[in-house]
């Protein structure tokens, strides 16, 4: 498509923190830039001046100035701002007044929590204290078993304030799921919810609780927060204590450790469906500067606005919209499912709320869509000016609904990155049009390219998905993994010395991105490569479909293509239907993309952060176990897979 769905205003542009950043490259080192494919062509070719100048226009707060942004520029191995000594929530502490810093939310009753940053610091500072007296230092683990809600915000940021390593996962995972995580890291302290609340109904994690305190001898205490219960029994939890009786003690202030740029602070997982997680180990600074660029730049978040993302603790997602406490903004949690009581309950959020920078995913807009709600006739939203989309590629149609339901004076970003570098390769620009299907910029300082089997960059074609310089927030390790393996298996094995992702992608001759999909899931009908995006853009496009899933599946030296499809309740999947299906396909692709089969699912497998497991669903095809379905927030389905797989010639 050529012509925008949504232009920025000359007036927006003009206060758009982008533009002042642009500004004072210009001042500072007379460049002369005028857009931002100018500003990013020049942090590509000047990587250090661009992040020392991202330094100073977050205003990085540390005890020791750095002595060198960039040493031995290699990946895996690239040293960034050599000598610094910070504190990563010391940044986001730097507020300390009567704003309110959080607005804790859950599907209860809808009623906000607020806490002013003067009330965080405070809240902070009681937690660290008692995590101290634990002996909590530097270094050592402390996880977390919560839901979205602002004492999950007090504890990393206590944690953190210490130099010890936050981890968490969302309490929805199983015995197993949480295991084969925690157990991997051995935290010194746990700190869990006595339950969460989804769908409508609630869930005791009590016991889970207790089993995993008793399997992890690490574990000094356990603090319990309560949610589900006024005042949880928890006699039966080793070292157990409430989170009242945590923060009772007169401590005011913090001593944050100050520690080198590259020093740990996060342990995330990978999605761990095909086996054990691998445990991805994230530095403080890297994930500091590299947040505050895409808060800063890419978002436009200043300190009047209001943040939310629709999120699990366990997903890197969160970990990002906490990073907005750095700018001061506003940040809202939200706990429970976003289709109770009906799909408007997020947008009602927005209206209450007055969210200006509202975080969903391509599945939520979907169901907006498929559910026939009207946000902008409904709500008042005249105070959201940002939507922000991830976790999938979003479809023509995903932007379209946007621009008819939600607003047109809007700058729909679709962003895409990972866990891996718990931030984003290409997302949003507020001073650059909008195209349907596009992912609007690369971002500033990742040199993201589509490569061909051989290595060659390629603009208008399909490729590999790498990043051929390094940049700050590359994991700093991979857990027990002393000789790197894992890691460098990881990422460079396919392109020695470059990032590759595992995404398909192509990038536009205006600098935009389509995402393909996973290059690993890539069907090959025919040795012919597709992106399982082509079919997931018609498939969702049909009214009848609540959802979808593709996979290729060899069969006599070649591929055939699976489509699994999740219906709604008063369609039956007969063969006129499939045969309509296809056809669409087949009008708005090509005969290539035409799935051999089309079978009908109750609903379509996910990890617990809402992924489709593409690869899990075609190991069962293949009759290959899957071993780690603790991951999944529904692994009965691939019981139904197996089953139909039973059936296939």
């Amino acid at each position: 498509m050529n012509t925008p769905l949504w232009t920025p205003s000359t007036e927006r542009i003009s206060h758009s923190n982008l533009t002042r950043f642009t500004e004072r490259v210009n001042d500072a080192h007379g460049t002369g830039l005028r857009d931002y494919d100018a500003l990013y062509d020049w942090s590509i070719r000047e990587p250090a001046t661009f992040w020392a100048m991202m330094w100073r226009f977050a205003e990085i707060r540390a005890s020791r100035v750095y002595e060198a942004v960039l040493e031995d520029p290699r990946m895996p191995g690239a040293q960034w701002f050599r000598g610094a000594r910070l504190n990563f929530a010391e940044n986001l502490l730097r507020y300390r007044d009567e704003q309110t810093a959080l607005i804790g939310v859950d599907e209860r009753d809808g009623s906000p929590q607020r806490l002013t940053y003067a009330e965080l610091y405070a809240q902070v500072a009681q937690l660290a204290r008692f995590l101290k007296g634990q002996g909590v230092g530097i270094g050592d683990r402390v996880a977390g078993f919560m839901p979205n809600r602002i004492a999950t915000v007090v504890a990393m940021l206590a944690t953190t304030s210490l130099g010890a390593l936050w981890s968490s996962c969302s309490p929805d995972f199983g015995f197993r799921g949480v295991m084969d995580r925690f157990g991997q890291i051995e935290p010194k302290v746990l700190i869990a919810s006595d339950g969460y609340f989804y769908g409508g109904k609630s869930f005791d994690t009590r016991e889970r609780i207790a089993r995993v305190a008793d399997e992890i001898g690490a574990i000094r205490c356990v603090v319990v927060v309560p949610y589900v219960y006024a005042q949880p029994d928890i006699t039966g939890i080793r070292s157990a204590l409430l989170w009242d009786d945590a923060l009772d003690n007169p401590a005011e202030d913090i001593e944050f450790a100050q520690l080198p740029f590259d020093h740990p602070l996060y342990i995330m997982y990978s999605s761990g469906t095909t086996g054990v997680p691998k445990c991805i180990v994230h530095g403080a600074g890297g994930t500091l500067i590299q947040h505050a660029k895409e808060l800063l730049l890419h978002t436009d978040l200043k300190r009047e606005d209001v943040i939310f993302y629709f999120t699990t603790c366990g997903w890197m997602m969160w970990n990002w919209l906490v990073s907005s406490l750095t700018v001061g903004a506003t940040v809202v949690l939200f706990d429970g499912s976003p289709g109770h009581p009906d799909m408007t309950i997020l947008w009602r959020l927005a209206q209450d709320l007055g969210i200006t920078v509202f975080g969903t995913s391509p599945k939520f807009i979907s169901g907006c869509e498929k559910s026939g709600i009207h946000p902008s006739r409904g709500f008042d939203l005249s105070r959201l000016r940002t939507v922000l989309s991830t976790g999938s590629p979003l479809s023509e149609e995903n932007f379209a609904w946007i621009y008819r339901e939600v607003g047109t004076d809007i700058q729909l970003a679709s962003i895409s990155g990972g866990t891996d570098i718990i931030s984003c390769f290409m997302l949003g620009c507020p001073t650059a049009p909008v195209y349907a299907g596009e992912i609007q910029k690369r971002g500033l300082g990742m040199q993201v390219e589509a490569w061909d089997d051989d290595g060659r960059a390629l603009i208008g074609e399909k490729g590999e998905l790498v990043c051929a310089a390094p940049f700050p927030s590359m994991p700093v390790a991979f857990w027990n993994d002393p000789d790197n393996e894992k890691y460098l298996d990881a990422y460079f094995r396919r392109y020695p010395g470059v990032w590759h992702h595992g995404d398909y992608i192509e990038i536009t001759p205006r600098g935009g991105v389509i995402v393909y999909g996973r290059s690993d899931a890539t069907l090959n009908p025919g040795g012919v490569r597709i992106g399982t995006a082509d079919i997931y853009r018609q498939v969702e496009a049909i009214d009848e479909i609540i959802d979808s899933l593709v996979v290729g599946r060899p069969v006599d030296n070649d591929v055939e293509i699976v489509l699994f499809v999740v219906l709604r309740a008063d369609v039956t999947l007969d063969d006129e239907f499939v045969k309509r299906i296809k056809a669409l396909i087949r009008d708005n692709t090509t005969p290539r993309h035409v799935p051999r089969r089309v079978l009908a699912l109750s609903d379509i497998p996910r990890t617990i952060s809402g992924k489709k497991v593409e690869l899990a669903v075609l190991n069962i095809l293949q009759g290959k176990e899957v071993k780690n379905k603790d991951a999944l927030a529904n692994p009965h389905i691939l019981d139904e897979v197996a089953a139909i797989a039973r059936t296939l010639d």
